[in-house]
């Protein structure tokens, strides 16, 4: 997979919020804290203040991509990022999406787009991509937005499509590296990673931890399979070992992560513990039940789960519960995933997916790039994706998540108010 892939990436709920221009305060280097909601507040009079911020506010640096900064009011709401298009054919269709898009974002009603290129403005040959900027503006406001700058950040310098003062050869780019409200990110603590698909980057495997793991994994596949289940007692129970594994800090044995590295592996109890994790227990439980019953209807008709579900989708038959539940798992729902509760499953899975045998990975990085989509990082869940397919091409729910992700589709929890 390359670095920047083609898939949309949104991100909600960030951790700085940046006011840009002069209503955001006087003074382009001040820092507050908002206490209702532990958000570090940056203010960015200046442009290439404002660029110096945008990877620190979408926790990556982009590199050739379109990235929008949407606000609400004077205050930033959210990321989108996309591949620069290749053809000049592709521009409207990608501009038509992302003002789509915007308009979706419960409360935006502004946008900086930025333009990350390793084109150069050359000796005078001016801004790169300047026509894709020109037409996301035009088509931003004609949707009602104020776009509030529209910048582009090249190989050898940056400039405003805004600002007539912009120099053919460009602005240097020292006043975007040097500028003074870096400090301020770094002071709040802020992570910039390489890339969007970076945070599904997996640890380095420990090999005593993949040996036990391995180990447990034998014990409950084989002859030691009902000792082993015993010795797991309630966390045998797959909704009672998702909130176990969740607890905040706790060092969990070999026979447990294998319990669910094993339940992983099926389709049913994966979906289960997958929404679990994202919603709840009680999302368990009516899933978990819902699996057992979908999976014996499956084996009856002797078709793949997924088979099943989608036959039942697009002929009505399918139950009250699972109709919820799919709904749930394609994003087409109003309740948001607890943020907290992902976290720390995005954790768990990095390390266990790290020192798993290859044929009990394909489930958790399944697990993984849903868990990443819903939270907007379409480029972190395609990179899981990616993982899942090389080990097996024809996994039904690897492809599946795929087409979601690789669509541009994004849940509708995203676009709710925070």
């Amino acid at each position: 997979m390359e670095e920047e892939s083609s898939r949309l990436l949104l991100h909600i709920g960030d951790l700085v919020s940046i006011g840009y221009g002069p209503e955001a305060g006087a003074d382009g280097a001040a820092a507050a804290v908002d206490a209702r909601r532990m958000t570090t507040i940056i203010r960015a009079e200046a442009a290439h203040d404002f660029l110096a911020l945008v990877p620190s506010l979408a926790g990556f640096q982009p590199q050739r991509s379109l990235v929008c900064v949407a606000f609400s009011g004077n205050r930033t709401a959210g990321v989108l990022r996309h591949d620069l298009p290749r053809r000049a054919r592709d521009r409207a269709p990608l501009v038509a999406m992302i003002v789509g898009t915007l308009c979706r974002m419960h409360g935006v009603d502004a946008v900086v787009p930025i333009v990350y290129t390793d084109a150069g403005f050359g000796a005078g040959r001016g801004m790169p991509e300047r026509p894709l900027l020109g037409m996301l503006t035009a088509r931003a406001e004609e949707a009602g937005f104020l776009v509030r700058d529209a910048l582009c950040r090249a190989s050898d310098g940056w400039g405003s499509l805004r600002d007539p003062a912009t120099p053919a050869t460009g602005h240097p780019l020292a006043l975007v590296d040097e500028s003074p409200v870096l400090r301020l990110a770094a002071d709040a603590g802020e992570v910039v990673a390489s890339s969007p698909a970076a945070s599904a980057d997996l640890p380095e495997p420990e090999p005593e931890v993949a040996a036990r793991l391995a180990e447990s994994l034998a014990r409950l596949t084989g002859v030691g399979r009902d000792d082993a289940l015993r010795r797991l007692a309630e966390n045998a129970d797959p909704v009672a070992l998702v909130e176990t594994l969740l607890v905040r800090d706790a060092a969990h044995p070999p026979l447990r992560l294998a319990w669910f590295l094993h339940l992983a592996s099926v389709p049913a109890m994966r979906d289960a513990m997958m929404l679990q994790i994202g919603f709840g227990a009680l999302i368990g439980e009516a899933a978990h039940d819902d699996a057992v019953a979908t999976a014996e209807r499956a084996a009856d008709l002797d078709e793949t789960i997924e088979t099943l579900v989608v036959r039942e989708s697009a002929t009505g038959t399918i139950g009250e519960v699972s109709e919820m539940l799919a709904r749930l798992m394609v994003g087409q729902s109003q309740l948001r995933p607890d943020a907290c509760r992902v976290e720390r499953a995005l954790a768990l899975l990095r390390r266990l997916i790290a020192n798993a045998p290859s044929a009990h990975r394909v489930g958790p990085l399944c697990i993984a790039a849903w868990l990443a989509w819903s939270l907007g990082r379409g480029s972190a869940a395609g990179a899981y994706l990616d993982r899942a397919l090389e080990i097996d091409p024809d996994h039904s729910m690897a492809g599946l998540l795929n087409a979601l992700v690789g669509s541009g589709t994004l849940p509708e929890w995203a676009f709710n108010g925070r």
